[in-house]
């Protein structure tokens, strides 16, 4: 989060939090959700006792709109902001153990180097100092990619670039320029600790920052594209918090799941002094997506006494599998001897019931054990030292909380899942900043396990501020700045092959060597980065991260760069690409309904026996195989010509979407993708609902040559729009697909 502090801009400056006043509470039982998600009742038998009880409340947005393009309003004339130190991002203000603990998970040597198996790709700068019209520190890294692009986000500035070359698309621009012309605090007062991510079911970006009101952060604006393009138009949503509390609500963290947009808060008293709890929230991600007004729920500050509870964080979708039906979001704690958690990875189940809102539940488990470590910068930030800087200018670690992102993977399938989750945190390990990582198994259930989990501490080189993240080959990777007193701070990966030794990293790459350290700036660092994975191969690794060029204060610049396992999905490295359902119309020649590769189907709105699925890869196709996981559909003959995969369908019913994954190209045994196919028969304008604008676009075209601007309406795919095809579209009129 951002601080402005008293010497630059009397906003905050807190530096020693207050002590924790523990009062008594009352013991209460959890109330327990028996809802949608398999398995709610054994869960609910197995769970411990709770001395917690939520107190649910629901917030409507303040206000809600849909945006113009962000190409038009980036433009946008905006006063100029002075310089200051970011909002103070408060320390939790919970007693740490001061004393050094036996670490039994670390790796303290640099394993057999296998760099020549990971393939660096590109390398460029991102935003620099100021970010646009923030003038502040630290830059609060953050990034996503897309489906063509990647997007950048720091205090107070965004860029979209484009993912193949790295070139800017657009900006960098204010962040406020997303509000352009919505009014109100989003418009006037949005303040940073921004989040950008991509939901990878509905192929939409996300946009999220807090706005001060007064003094204090707590309202939260968050926008929702309405594509897959960040340069489109925005559904737009301010969300006032104070209903909650009026309170401090610090270091935001947002994630995507099918049924919510979840995120959590570290929660302050109105003055920044008492860290007063961590607290989730859930927003109507259905709504959102639609445009429409929409709600935030939360059970408020969690835990008893809510004071002593740890940070958490939610879990955020990666790959193409989904988690089973009805699956609650997984929040995990950062573990902490002294905390309620007692040393571990305690984690919740988020519900929102259905539909949204509908008796939602918050629900704890212990979970495992972590593994003992020593905390870091426990009294002071001015922690890891820097090239030629003195101790009063050494940077701060950030050992109090989780690092971005909780990364969640799925590597079966909804109703047989193998689920992982991965995050870590900074720790004390041989006298220098080391992350601990770990994966975790089960939580989706009542007893989650440790799958792995280390310090990665291979020599004296302090390294920090990570961000994890695991391929769909289950590969991993964890990206950190890296310094001593001999260098200057440096962009760092560090990374593991499947099928490497659990709890060890096998190879670290040096990917960018900054020529500056940081001076002044209240040893502000971070105050966060993250790793990424291309939604669209499920292989590329993408990390944004931040660096100094010289030796100067409030100068930082930031870097994005990308890499991949050259193993990953198996021989042949072949990506799945693009699908569509092609149909010949006759003489007019043949047409192909888009079907995008995960979240909300295309809708092919054609009637026919025999359709055909086509898969194009990035490489020649000989062989593979396609299976229904979902629908009605029959597979026949599949053909391969060139880097295409042809399935022929029939048996398919109409108003229903049909799942197929492709798997075992070219002989290699990988899954390549689940991508649903939406039949709707009707449906012109690809709504999905047959309706009386259905027939009127058919009528339209009557007689008119069949291209490629109209052949949805030739909806008995015969090369002619004749009356036949109004026929079918009012004979389905009603129908729907979701």
């Amino acid at each position: 989060m951002k601080k402005r502090s008293a010497s630059r801009d009397a906003f905050f400056n807190l530096r020693v939090l207050l002590g924790l006043v523990l009062g008594s509470v009352g013991v209460f039982l959890a109330l327990v959700g028996f809802g949608l998600y398999p398995g709610a009742s054994v869960l609910a038998a197995q769970q411990q006792a709770q001395i917690w009880q939520p107190h649910w409340v629901v917030v409507h947005s303040s206000q809600n709109d849909v945006s113009a393009p962000l190409s038009e309003m980036a433009t946008w004339a905006l006063p100029p902001a002075r310089e200051h130190e970011a909002p103070e991002n408060p320390k939790v203000g919970i007693v740490r153990d001061s004393g050094s603990r036996p670490d039994t998970v670390v790796q303290k040597s640099f394993m057999a180097n296998l760099l020549a198996s990971v393939v660096p790709g590109l390398n460029f700068d991102g935003i620099p100092f100021p970010g646009v019209v923030c003038n502040c520190a630290p830059p609060d890294t953050n990034g996503a990619v897309g489906a063509t692009q990647y997007v950048q986000i720091v205090n107070e500035g965004y860029q979209v670039f484009d993912k193949t070359t790295g070139n800017s698309v657009l900006g960098p621009a204010s962040i406020r320029s997303v509000w352009a012309g919505f009014g109100g605090v989003c418009e006037t007062g949005g303040s940073g600790d921004p989040v950008v991510l991509y939901d990878k079911l509905a192929n939409r970006w996300v946009i999220s920052q807090f706005a001060v009101v007064g003094s204090v952060p707590n309202n939260e604006c968050v926008a929702v594209s309405t594509t897959n393009s960040a340069t489109g138009t925005w559904n737009r949503y301010q969300f006032n918090l104070v209903p909650f509390g009026a309170n401090f609500y610090d270091y935001p963290k947002l994630s995507s799941w099918p049924d919510a947009y979840y995120m959590t808060f570290n929660v302050f008293n109105s003055t920044g002094t008492a860290y007063l709890g961590t607290q989730p929230l859930a927003m109507d991600r259905t709504k959102m997506l639609a445009g429409t007004a929409a709600t935030i729920i939360s059970p408020g500050v969690v835990g008893s006494p809510a004071s002593n509870e740890d940070p958490l964080i939610p879990s955020d979708f990666d790959g193409m599998n989904m988690p089973p039906a009805g699956a609650p979001n997984t929040f995990l704690e950062f573990p902490d001897t002294t905390g309620n958690n007692a040393g571990h990875y305690r984690y919740w189940h988020y519900s929102v019931g259905v539909p949204f809102g509908t008796g939602p539940t918050f629900t704890m488990f212990t979970g495992p054990t972590a593994a003992p470590f020593t905390f870091i910068c426990t009294t002071t930030r001015s922690c890891v030292p820097e090239l030629g800087q003195s101790s009063s200018n050494w940077l701060d670690a950030i050992g109090d909380r989780l690092m971005y992102r909780l990364a969640y993977r799925n590597f079966g399938t909804p109703t047989s899942p193998n689920e992982s989750w991965v995050s870590n945190f900074t720790v004390l390990s041989g006298g220098v900043a080391a992350p601990r990582w770990f994966e975790l198994k089960n939580l989706g259930g009542a007893s989650g396990t440790t799958n792995q989990e280390a310090t990665y501490q291979p020599d004296t080189t302090w390294r920090w501020m990570s961000s994890v993240a695991m391929d769909k080959s289950g590969d991993l990777a964890i990206g950190f700045s890296a310094s001593s007193a001999t260098i200057n701070p440096q962009i760092h990966y560090a990374f593991r092959a499947s099928t490497d030794p659990l709890g060890t990293l096998t190879g670290e790459n040096d990917a960018f060597n900054g020529t500056g350290s940081q001076t002044d700036t209240s040893n502000r660092w971070g105050d966060y980065s993250a790793m990424q994975v291309d939604p669209v191969d499920d292989c590329t690794f993408w990390y944004t991260q931040e660096y100094y060029s010289t030796n100067s204060s409030f100068n930082w610049r930031t870097r994005i760069l990308n890499f991949k396992f050259s193993t990953c999905g198996g021989g042949g490295g072949a990506t799945l690409l693009t699908a569509e359902s092609r149909l010949t119309h006759g003489p007019a020649g043949t047409f192909s309904v888009n079907m995008p590769l995960t979240g909300t189907s295309g809708v092919e709105d054609r009637s026919a026996t025999t359709y055909n699925a086509v898969f194009d890869f990035n490489v020649p196709v000989t062989s593979g195989q396609v299976t229904v996981l979902s629908g009605t559909a029959t597979v026949g003959a599949i053909t391969f010509s060139g880097n295409s995969m042809t399935a022929q369908l029939t048996g398919v019913t109409s108003a229903e979407v049909v799942t197929l994954r492709t798997s075992n190209i070219n002989g290699d045994g990988q899954n390549h993708g689940d991508v649903p196919f939406g039949f709707l028969v009707g449906d012109a304008d690809a709504n999905r609902t047959v309706a009386k604008p259905d027939v009127t676009l058919v009528q339209g075209q009557i007689n008119k040559p069949v291209t490629s601007a109209n052949f949805r309406e030739d909806l008995n795919a015969d090369g002619r729009i004749k009356n036949a095809d109004v026929g079918i579209a009012k004979a389905n009129k009603g129908h729907s697909i979701p």
